[in-house]
This record gives C-alpha cells, sequence and structure tokens, in this order.
C-alpha cells in the first residue's frame, strides 16, 4: 500500500505585511542617513575649519596662492552659502537670497570672528532642517540652484561639497602654519603629546 505524503505548504507572508516590513527597513536606513548627514558637516568637518581658521592669522586667512584660487575666507563663504541654499531654503523652505559670486570676490578681510559666526549659523540651521525632515522628504522632487534633485541627493550634495572644500582649506592651513594640525586618532592609538606627531587624514 502506497502512502502518500503531504508535505508542508510554504506559509505566504501577506502582501500587506511585506509592505510594512519594507517602510520600517526605509525609514530607519533614512534615520541613519540623516544622522551621518548631521554628524559628518556638525560634528566632523565644522570643528576642523573653526580650527583653522583658530589657527590662521586673519591675513592668512584671506591669502590666495594666485588670483585664480580661493583664499580660506572665501572657502568658508561658500560652504555657508552652499549649507544654507542647498539645506535651509532648498529642502526647509526659507527664501534663497544667495549672491554665490561674491563668495570668491570678496578680498576681505572680514574677521576670523564673523567667519565662524557665518559658518556656524548656516550648520545649525541645516541641522534644524535635517532633523525635521521624514522619510517622504527625502524621496521628494526639488528645484534648487537650477537642478532638480530628490532631497536624499541634495544632502549628499552638501555633505560631499563640505568635506572637498574642508580639505581644501585644512591643506592651506598646513601650508601656511607648517604644522600638523592632528585632527585624525585612528582606534587604538595612543595620545601623542607632541601635536606634530599626530596624524591627519588630510
Amino acid at each position: 500500500m502506497t502512502r502518500r505524503v503531504v508535505l508542508p505548504s510554504r506559509s505566504r507572508v501577506p502582501a500587506r505585511a511585506k509592505k510594512g516590513r519594507t517602510k520600517t527597513k526605509s525609514g530607519a536606513l533614512s534615520r541613519w542617513f540623516l544622522a551621518q548627514a548631521r554628524h559628518s558637516l556638525r560634528e566632523q568637518h565644522l570643528p576642523r575649519i573653526i580650527g583653522c581658521l583658530r589657527t590662521l592669522s586673519e591675513a592668512q586667512i584671506w591669502w590666495r596662492p594666485h588670483p585664480t584660487s580661493n583664499s580660506v575666507g572665501n572657502l568658508v563663504l561658500h560652504l555657508a552659502g552652499n549649507v544654507r541654499q542647498w539645506i535651509v531654503c532648498g529642502l526647509g523652505g526659507e527664501q534663497d537670497r544667495r549672491e554665490r559670486e561674491k563668495e570668491f570676490s570678496e578680498p576681505g578681510p572680514l574677521s576670523r570672528r564673523f567667519l565662524i559666526g557665518h559658518v556656524e549659523s548656516a550648520v545649525a540651521a541645516a541641522d534644524r532642517v535635517l532633523r525635521s525632515l521624514s522619510p517622504a522628504d527625502l524621496a521628494r522632487a526639488y528645484r534648487i540652484q537650477g537642478f532638480r534633485v530628490t532631497g536624499l541627493s541634495a544632502i549628499a550634495h552638501v555633505t560631499e561639497h563640505f568635506a572637498h572644500h574642508a580639505g581644501q582649506i585644512i591643506y592651506a592651513t598646513k601650508l601656511r602654519r607648517g604644522v600638523d594640525l592632528g585632527f585624525t586618532h585612528l582606534p587604538g592609538e595612543k595620545a601623542k603629546s607632541a601635536r606634530a606627531s599626530r596624524l591627519s587624514q588630510y
């Protein structure tokens, strides 16, 4: 007599449950992305830029190696303008009053104190906007500086742009001061007393 073997059927996950899981993962990923962007601007690169401004003399802040090059002061103005236009205005809805060409044509000397306050306030305003965004805001389309972008791509642009020019500011500071700024400490690396012996990722 042949016995019939009944195999257990695969339990199917309802489409609604799958959708719920996807939305949960998407929400977690969005929160992680926004947290990383806020950390990159506020905790990683901004303190280094401020450290450079405090290391340089006011004359060195406005030094240009060549007429076609930008000074550290110009780069700081440019970063503040970019952050405000793309995040504070573009994503946050404030009116865009940016005059981009003046960021590069400014000969200085605007004071160190002004520059620090200017870039700090731009990053603080951007941080408030980033803190308020939802996953839907990251997927939404925006028109910023003539470009059609999503919220996610706008934030990715700003963080990459900020890091790029922060590296230029750090390089110019090292060039003028002849010191290692000691911004980077690798995991497990012992603290060293001599500032010049520290490592810098730039």
